[in-house]
């Protein structure tokens, strides 16, 4: 399964919104944040931050609202409804204003400086940006053994059932025009799973697509929230429940493709 061109006809985003969920990331959340205003400033991209507090109990929303009095691109939000990787995302992606959406972690483990790549990329006229560790260029730094090899085995195990090349769907770092989003609801994962809902949902219904190599690095501070063990039988559920609509929906939920017509001139 392969990607539809990007059109070159596309207007070009405006306003770059990076949605980052934090539960108890007081240890880097500041350090996460400054980074990524930092890169994105010199690079010129007009960007909003929306760090979405999942529930934390530590000092994450204090420190938010100290970054945010002195970065007025930060916008710091607390998750009112139920708590989630899922969830959270979802908010944060509803109260985005931007024209480009970004989905980020809270823990320093993605390079600022692929989020720059992603807007680029999306310029370019794609509508999904997703990157990938382990194509070439691509890279992972002190990745657990256990966790490297469940996501390995994962990845393959959803190109073999959807036909396609992407071998890094599970990554959360990615990038999409906000008519993606709005085209892949209803959002049904509440938790970890909704990194691959978002990306297959995306290709099945034919959005353009494009993969860039991009780095990762283990967390250096804080505990990771993944938890490999209850989250297998929900990925399995929704990488089903898509695999169902692409070979069974018919094409109903497929992208809305609209042409215009000129008329000939006298």
């Amino acid at each position: 399964m392969v990607s539809p061109p990007p059109d070159p006809h596309l207007p070009l985003p405006t306003l770059l919104s990076v949605v980052i969920p934090a539960r108890d990331e007081a240890g880097c959340i500041a350090s996460t944040v400054n980074h990524l205003h930092i890169e994105l400033a010199l690079n010129e991209i007009p960007h909003e931050i929306v760090v979405v507090d999942d529930g934390s109990t530590d000092e994450t929303w204090a420190i938010l609202q100290r970054e945010a009095a002195k970065i007025a691109e930060l916008k710091p939000i607390q998750n009112i409804g139920r708590n989630g990787f899922g969830h959270a995302v979802i908010y944060g992606l509803e109260q985005a204003r931007g024209d480009a959406l970004m989905v980020m972690m809270a823990d320093e483990s993605d390079d600022v400086r692929d989020a720059v790549r992603y807007w680029k990329k999306l310029c370019e006229g794609y509508e999904c940006v997703f990157g990938s560790r382990f194509v070439k260029g691509g890279g992972v730094i002190d990745y657990p053994f256990v966790k490297y090899f469940f996501n390995r085995a994962g990845n393959l195990f959803i190109r073999f059932l959807f036909g396609i090349k992407l071998n890094d769907t599970t990554n959360a770092f990615k990038a999409y025009r906000r008519n993606v989003i709005e085209g892949c609801r209803p959002l049904l994962s509440p938790h970890f799973n909704l990194t691959v809902e978002i990306p297959l949902k995306a290709i099945i219904r034919g959005y353009s697509w494009a993969v860039i190599p991009i780095t990762w690095r283990n967390r250096r501070s804080g505990v990771a929230k993944l938890k490999i063990k209850e989250m297998g039988s929900r990925y399995l559920f929704i990488i089903f429940y898509v695999w169902i609509e692409k070979y069974f929906s018919r094409g109903d939920y497929k992208k809305v493709t609209t042409t215009t017509t000129t008329t000939p001139s006298r």
